[in-house]
């Protein structure tokens, strides 16, 4: 379970506050007008900004005073964050060891993970040789590696076309069937479509999760104003 209690962060005059928990397993899209502070949320859970209040879970253990890479939250960004100098299977490995020079073992989980979003046969090639749909397999693949229960996206797919946007989420629910998912987006009908749960957030307000038929069949003039 990933519970946020009572957190409150403030940058500049922007201020960011939730209280919520999410099940096991469920996926929420988090949406919600530019600016709004959906991805601070994402950070504040990843560990990339410190609430000044409150108190984050994460399985029932409190993870607030750990930073990133010591919380069992993976997070996809925008430009899918790739070394353009390392070949792709080096680029996964570090999901498994971050590390200058991966081992051989680590290496052979990376090919296992290319292999199932199928891109085992663009191993030895760098990023800039793939296309924006590949680089994004292979940020996935990496991202499995990771292992971790919690995945967070911010927006990883904005680059690419609405069908190709459709077959990555559907690969991400495919090989990430345990994980508790919250995926930022700006298109209503992808949350409809890929949440079982939608969140929303306006002005650094986060309300808690609503099932997705809920939220849609019955909006109030907030989130009607913003499905505008």
């Amino acid at each position: 379970m990933l519970r946020l209690e009572d957190v409150r962060l403030t940058k500049g005059s922007f201020r960011l506050e939730a209280d919520f928990e999410l099940a096991p397993g469920r996926r929420a899209a988090v949406i919600g007008p530019s600016g709004g502070g959906k991805s601070t949320l994402l950070s504040v859970i990843a560990g990339f900004d410190a609430p000044e209040d409150g108190r984050i879970w994460c399985d029932g253990r409190d993870v607030t005073p750990l930073g990133p890479d010591r919380r069992p939250v993976a997070m996809l960004f925008q430009d899918n964050n790739l070394f353009p100098h390392l070949d792709i299977e080096t680029n996964v490995a570090l999901g498994l060891e971050p590390v200058a020079r991966p081992s051989k073992v680590a290496r052979e989980r990376a090919r296992e993970a290319l292999a199932r979003v199928d891109l085992a046969d663009q191993a030895g090639k760098k990023p800039a040789a793939l296309s924006g749909g590949q680089q994004s397999r292979v940020a996935l693949a990496r991202l499995l590696l990771t292992a971790r229960p919690v995945v967070l996206l911010d927006e990883p797919y904005a680059a690419l076309g609405p069908a190709l946007r459709r077959d990555m989420w559907d690969l991400v629910v495919e090989l990430l069937p345990d994980a508790t998912i919250l995926m930022v987006t700006h298109d209503p009908e992808e949350a409809a479509r890929s949440a079982s749960q939608i969140i929303f957030v306006e002005e650094g307000r986060v309300r808690a999760p609503r099932e997705t038929g809920q939220f849609f069949e019955a909006p109030d003039e907030a989130v009607a104003r913003y499905l505008r």
